[in-house]
């Protein structure tokens, strides 16, 4: 067996990222400027393919599964065998109804998709603003998780590689949880929520919880950093959970009285498209969120796509 036999493909950019830093950068041999995903979006009888699904409906379960299938299928991202990352937003003690965290019920569903793939295992970790092992239970995230066939775990403070890329970045070094690079599939599973600093948590923001380090640090200048740390981690999937929204007093939140029903699941390759669909549909302009207007200026993803490449169903 060789070395490329025995590596991912991921594995393998990433640790050519991290010995080099100046040579690749997230999953792809590109520049941060790279082409978009929605243009290379794939074909089926010389259509092109949606990039973007905006999926509606009362059953989290349903809706969550029509967002995925519109955008490929889980089977578009998820091989037999991979080892996969289901990012969730699990970081705060907050019950589901306080939407603090992403739903239960959508993190199952995804999971279960994941194996019906043939994905050979799903890890599911975050690493907390909160007490962890609280937050993991009252989020509701960790039960769920585990119901599908998770494995489930904290965070490990030495389990880090340090952060590459081609162009000049203050996150340059940065540690990063190993699990994170390592995943054959890795799937970015934010919730939507109002966000003191940054305006709104969104997928961008959810990729926090896979970095070490000081984190208090990533506030100053933080536009530039979570536009970075996405180009870097380039998740192949996004899944919004917009099914129950805090509106106010994000991220911890706390009263229900905040929490706004969507019952919305958004999902795509493209993270800063996924991103700006969220953020309008909140009522909010892309370009007033930093890291939104950061990412989209570097050429990380795009704001819109034209209404062809979008799916928009309630079920």
């Amino acid at each position: 067996m060789n070395l490329f036999s025995a590596l991912t493909r991921r594995q393998f950019i990433k640790i050519l990222a991290s010995a080099m830093f100046g040579l690749i950068s997230g999953r792809l041999f590109a520049s941060g400027k790279q082409p978009l995903q929605a243009e290379k979006a794939p074909e089926t009888s010389g259509v092109p393919a949606p990039v973007l699904s905006v999926i509606q409906g009362s059953d989290h379960r349903a809706v969550t599964r029509r967002a995925v299938e519109a955008v490929g299928g889980m089977n578009r991202f998820v091989k037999k065998g991979d080892t996969v990352v289901v990012k969730p937003n699990m970081s705060w003690d907050r019950t589901p109804e306080q939407a603090a965290n992403t739903n239960p019920v959508v993190i199952e569903e995804v999971i279960k998709m994941c194996y019906e793939a043939g994905a050979r295992k799903v890890k599911v970790f975050d690493r907390c603003c909160a007490n962890p092992e609280r937050s993991y239970k009252n989020s509701g995230v960790a039960d769920s998780a585990r119901k599908a066939g998770a494995d489930v775990f904290h965070v490990d403070d030495w389990n880090y590689v340090e952060a590459g890329f081609k162009y000049d970045s203050p996150l340059k070094g940065w540690p990063i949880y190993r699990d994170a690079v390592e995943a054959d599939c890795f799937i970015n599973l934010p919730v939507l929520k109002h966000h003191r600093l940054t305006g709104l948590t969104l997928s961008m923001k959810n990729l926090m919880g896979v970095m070490g380090g000081n984190r208090g640090t990533v506030h100053w200048d933080i536009s530039t950093k979570l536009a970075h740390l996405a180009d870097y981690i380039r998740p192949d999937l996004n899944i919004m959970d917009a099914t129950r929204v805090l509106i106010d007093n994000g991220p911890t939140g706390g009263r229900l009285e905040d929490v706004k029903i969507y019952n919305t699941i958004i999902a795509g390759t493209d993270f800063v498209l996924v991103d700006s669909e969220s953020a309008r549909l909140v009522g909010k302009d892309p370009m007033d969120i930093g890291y939104i207007k950061a990412a989209a200026g570097a050429g990380f993803g795009k704001t819109g796509v034209s209404p062809g490449l979008v799916v928009r169903e309630k079920v």
